[in-house]
């Protein structure tokens, strides 16, 4: 077995080393009528890779533009991330490109740099198991999705109320332990997002 990354076993900022990936779709409602349309929703996970906190998302569609907008709540919510890892999807590849296209531009590359500066890591094609840090967020999130809404179908902000608590459950597992005394149960989490760095050296029992 090949040594771990330096990423996953040194200290980072949090969300400083970022894989990311999408889930679903799920179906929504539009609106609460009883005849209300159903329409397609997914989910963008963004996994930190040093802790595996995690953030999500809700995305209208597969385009670039839908994920360019969840990228920059995801930033301005977490801060700008120095290297972002994902699988070869086209919204990733595209979103990358639009970037690129925009930083040609001289008076483009000075305002958008200035808030959004960081690397981009492509998984090579049809090897899945090379991000299978975010695949397990995402089972980890389809898991409490499943057994909460069944066959039901809910309303986008029951739906987006939904995702946050699963977000914060999944934020609230141990990271840790503090000591290694068998009777001692304390541990350190991530603790409730987005306070995350104020959060972190708290410990649950």
């Amino acid at each position: 077995m090949a040594d771990l990354l330096s990423y996953l076993v040194q200290p980072h900022r949090p969300f400083s080393h970022v894989g990311m990936d999408y889930g679903g779709p799920f179906l929504v409602k539009e609106h609460r009528r009883r005849n209300a349309q159903s329409v397609k929703v997914y989910l963008a996970l963004f996994i930190c890779m040093s802790v595996k906190a995690v953030h999500l998302e809700i995305v209208s569609d597969l385009s670039t533009d839908a994920f360019l907008a969840a990228l920059d709540r995801f930033v301005a919510r977490r801060g700008i991330p120095a290297n972002i890892y994902s699988d070869c999807g086209t919204n990733y590849v595209g979103a990358a490109r639009q970037l690129k296209t925009l930083f040609r531009d001289a008076k483009a590359e000075d305002r958008i740099s200035s808030h959004l500066n960081c690397t981009w890591h492509f998984n090579p094609p049809a090897a899945p198991h090379f991000g299978g840090i975010w695949e397990a967020g995402i089972k980890s999130v389809k898991f409490h999705l499943k057994h909460v809404i069944g066959q039901q179908v809910l309303t986008f902000d029951e739906f987006l109320t939904l995702t946050t608590r699963i977000e914060g459950i999944l934020n609230s597992r141990p990271i840790t332990p503090t000591s290694s005394d068998p009777h001692r149960f304390e541990c350190i989490n991530t603790g409730p997002l987005p306070y995350w760095t104020a959060a972190s050296s708290r410990t649950r029992t």
